[in-house]
């Protein structure tokens, strides 16, 4: 694991000194006042770290107000005395850093420390929940760590926050107060149909929305515990055993009172024995980060055992026996300096953001997506603004919402085009992704490029550049002409020799006998794609079936529903005259293997009974592949794997998660291994899954 570059903004002089710590406490009071911040997390880390060493050298210039050694960057304070003080956490931010503050640890300790408690640091906003006798009574903020504000009225609408625990005790459960992603574009969506901006990211949605008094309407917030200790009123033997038992061993505790903790996450608190397994469950975390659906900024470390924890001790700030080892950031603000307008292969016109250029997690993005034009509506994005840009390992760059309180005036709309912006045609807006009225006509050339591509007919010879010239040459209109070209035609183009065509003519005769899946992939339903067509063309097995289809039966597919299943039953009847032109030219409209269904228009246990005729070493399983394939394996694609799945009778799956039953895991196997481990997912070789499924091979 190669550690990131420690971030330190380099200060010059006593003055710039001087302005970086008013800098630093106005974003961290602007934070915690309403959940909103000039600067982004990463630039206030920079700004903060490049602080402390200006005053690592300047020790007798450090100004009152520096946020080095305060709570919550010394800029909030509360009415509500703590009983024990809610510290904030010191950063490590490389492997180095971490190694050398285990080696700190244990010389205040005195030996080494005996285990570690390593949980997801979650980023959200610090709370103590007091329960007397087991009821849910009060929420303070963190506040200066001494006290903090009372944010009581909260109580009730934060998941994982039980209003009652389990056992009648009085006890303090502290922990952090967060948005899942998908809570956050829920309440974007709720606060803007109220007239309000929508928040720049989950975060600062949890810190405003926390604090907020006498809305017309609420949302939800999740909490996971950290903590629990006891407060004036905790029986006595609760309070010794309290402060006795281990960090991992209170968790366990928390949980089994009805809080909700990290435990029944991807992420779950683990304990470890050395650094070198603390470093492994971070890179694991790490490797995971992408897929939760909330976010992490970083890995919590503590000494697990009450009695290291005491002889550490604890600063004024943070506790000596606990680091955060922070990851590079995911989310950064730039500005939405243009919005590109695509036409995509089936004729959806697709926005873009045009950034400028920012550096997130290694890599400089310029560009966004904007999902469609009712999203840009929505999130009231402007031209000029300056945006949460969030981006995670392979995640594609998103945009979280404009932030909305930098907003100069000389932000301008965005313009929506009145024409296709390919080939000046008619927009179909009845749907809230827009589409061109030409619909794959619009874009043939990549319409018939992805036909042709491997995954989907896979016509060797029929590249881009051939494709263009058969649409100039006014030879090729639709898909189906591939299928009625003549040798003479072929040999009419430039640069079209006799081997080439012949080579040319055998691979679109061979794509004749292509699987029904492969079919419907190649005429690309929206709403549909590899995995998809092949579910649907095991569940229906025919050509005539699927199009005899209503939307009812068309949701019995695993995966597909309400909204999906009329949407795929319109595509299918447009497309009713290429599918006629191709059934005329010979292609195979049939799934091989696939048992015909009892009913063309289905029925409610239609894909029950479909689901029982299906055999094989992987029936019943879900199955998915990571890393580069050896062995028999290696010639083959992402998709073939899949197709091999399916026809040894499993389910083929791009995400690992509890319900994943098998993992093939090759050389290079990241994230997705080690969520599998994390789960404990059985993983094969692919040698070993090659085996399992040798009758299936071809």
């Amino acid at each position: 694991m190669t550690g990131m570059t420690t971030p330190v903004a380099v200060i010059v002089d006593a003055a710039a000194y001087a302005q970086a710590v008013k800098d630093a406490v106005e974003a961290s009071a602007a934070y915690y006042a309403g959940g909103t911040s000039v600067l982004d997390d990463d630039a206030y880390d920079r700004l903060v770290r490049g602080i402390a060493v200006w005053e690592a050298g300047h020790p007798d210039q450090v100004l009152p107000d520096s946020p080095t050694g305060k709570v919550a960057g010394g800029a909030v304070e509360g009415d509500v005395p703590h009983t024990v003080a809610m510290l904030s956490l010191d950063n490590v931010f490389s492997p180095e850093e971490f190694t050398a503050w285990t080696a700190s640890l244990a010389r205040r300790v005195g030996h080494e420390v005996e285990r570690f408690s390593v949980e997801p640091k979650l980023d959200g906003l610090a709370i103590a929940a007091r329960y007397q006798g087991g009821r849910l009574t009060q929420l303070i903020t963190r506040g200066d760590g001494t006290a903090g504000e009372d944010v009581s009225h909260a109580i009730g609408t934060i998941e994982g926050l039980p209003d009652k625990l389990t056992e009648p005790v009085t006890v303090e459960v502290r922990g952090e107060v967060l948005m899942t992603t998908a809570q956050f574009e829920h309440a974007n969506e709720v606060r803007t149909a109220h007239g309000g901006q929508p928040f720049a990211n989950p975060r600062n949605a949890a810190a405003g929305t926390l604090r907020a008094k006498d809305r017309a309407y609420t949302v939800p917030m999740t909490f996971f515990g950290y903590g629990l200790l006891p407060l004036p009123g905790t029986e006595a033997r609760l309070a010794a055993r309290l402060g006795e038992v281990a960090h991992s061993d209170l968790m366990a505790q928390a949980a089994g009172l009805g809080v909700n903790t990290t435990a029944s996450t991807a992420v779950p608190g683990v304990s470890a024995d050395t650094a070198g397994q603390v470093l492994a469950r971070v890179r694991e975390v790490a490797a995971l980060r992408a897929q939760l659906p909330f976010g992490i900024d970083g890995i919590v470390i503590k000494a697990d055992l009450a009695a290291d924890q005491r002889a550490a001790g604890s600063g004024s700030r943070a506790p000596r026996w606990a680091i955060a080892y922070k990851l590079p950031a995911v989310e950064k603000i730039t500005r939405l300096l243009e919005v590109e307008w695509n036409v995509g292969r089936t004729g959806i016109i697709a926005p873009r953001a045009v950034l400028e250029p920012v550096e997130i997690d290694g890599s400089t993005i310029t560009y966004a997506t904007l999902h469609n034009p009712a999203d840009i509506t929505r999130r009231d994005l402007r031209l000029g603004d300056h945006v949460m840009v969030h981006r995670a390992g392979d995640v594609i760059p998103r945009i979280e919402a404009p932030v909305a309180h930098l907003r100069t005036g000389d932000e301008r709309p965005i313009d929506f085009p009145a024409v296709c912006p390919r080939c000046g045609g008619g927009i179909d807006t009845s749907e809230q992704r827009w589409r061109c009225a030409n619909g794959r006509n619009c874009h043939l050339v990549a319409a018939l490029s992805y036909a042709a591509g491997r995954d989907q007919l896979d016509i060797g010879g029929l590249g881009h550049t051939r494709v263009v010239q058969l649409v100039e040459a006014g030879l090729v209109a639709d898909l189906a002409d591939l299928f009625t070209l003549t040798r003479d035609q072929l040999l009419s183009l430039d640069r079209m020799g006799e081997t080439s065509t012949d080579n040319l003519l055998a691979a679109i005769t061979k794509a004749k006998e292509q699987p029904l899946s492969r079919v419907l992939c190649a005429l690309g339903v929206r709403g549909t794609g590899r995995s998809m067509s092949r579910r649907i063309a095991r569940h229906f097995a025919t050509m005539d079936n699927l199009r005899a289809a209503d939307a009812e039966a068309i949701q019995q597919v695993d995966g597909i529903g309400t909204e999906k299943a009329p949407s795929i039953v319109a595509e299918l009847a447009e497309l009713a005259p290429l599918i006629d032109k191709l059934t005329t030219a010979g292609v195979n409209m049939t799934e091989p293997g696939a048992i015909p269904l009892a009913t063309a228009a289905g029925n409610a246990d239609g894909n029950a009974q479909h689901e029982e005729t299906a055999g094989g070493p992987l029936a019943g399983m879900t199955v998915v592949v990571t890393g580069a394939m050896t062995g028999a394996l290696e010639e083959l694609s992402r998709n073939q794997m899949n197709e091999l799945i399916e026809r040894a009778g499993g389910r083929s799956s791009s995400s690992v998660s509890k319900k994943t039953t098998l993992v093939v895991a090759g050389e290079g196997a990241g994230s997705k291994q080690a969520k599998a481990e994390t789960l404990g997912i059985r993983l094969a070789a692919p040698e070993e899954f090659a085996a399992l499924v040798a009758g299936f091979l071809n």
